[in-house]
C-alpha cells in the first residue's frame, strides 16, 4: 500500500469516526463504546440466532404444529447469513492485522 492510499484510508476512518460521534484520538476512549464489547455482542447475537434456528428445526422435526417449514428455512438462512458475515469480518480483521504487521517500522 502506498503512502497516498494509507493517508486516504486514514482520512476516511477519521471522517467516519467524526460522523459517528466517536473521538478519533487514540488517547481518549469514547464513553460507552468498546470494540471488544461490540464484538462480543455481535458474536452473542449470531449465537442466539443459530440457537433459535436449531430449536425451531428441532420443534419442526418433533411435529410441533405451531412451526412450519417456511419459518424453519428462514431462521436457518438468517443463521447462515449472520455466521457468514461474522466469518467475513474475521477474515478482513485478520488481513488488516497481517498487513499492519508486515509494514516496515
Amino acid at each position: 500500500m502506498s503512502d497516498m492510499q494509507i493517508n486516504q484510508v486514514l482520512a476516511q476512518m477519521r471522517a467516519l469516526a467524526a460522523n459517528s460521534g466517536l473521538n478519533a484520538t487514540p488517547a481518549q476512549e469514547p464513553s460507552g463504546v468498546n470494540f471488544a464489547q461490540m464484538l462480543k455482542q455481535s458474536l452473542d447475537q449470531v449465537n442466539q440466532t443459530q440457537q433459535a434456528s436449531r430449536e425451531m428445526a428441532q420443534a419442526f422435526e418433533m411435529g410441533d404444529p405451531n412451526v412450519n417449514l417456511a419459518q424453519v428455512m428462514v431462521a436457518m438462512q438468517k443463521a447462515s447469513v449472520s455466521f457468514e458475515a461474522v466469518n467475513q469480518v474475521r477474515n478482513r480483521l485478520l488481513n488488516a492485522y497481517q498487513e499492519i504487521m508486515s509494514m516496515p517500522v
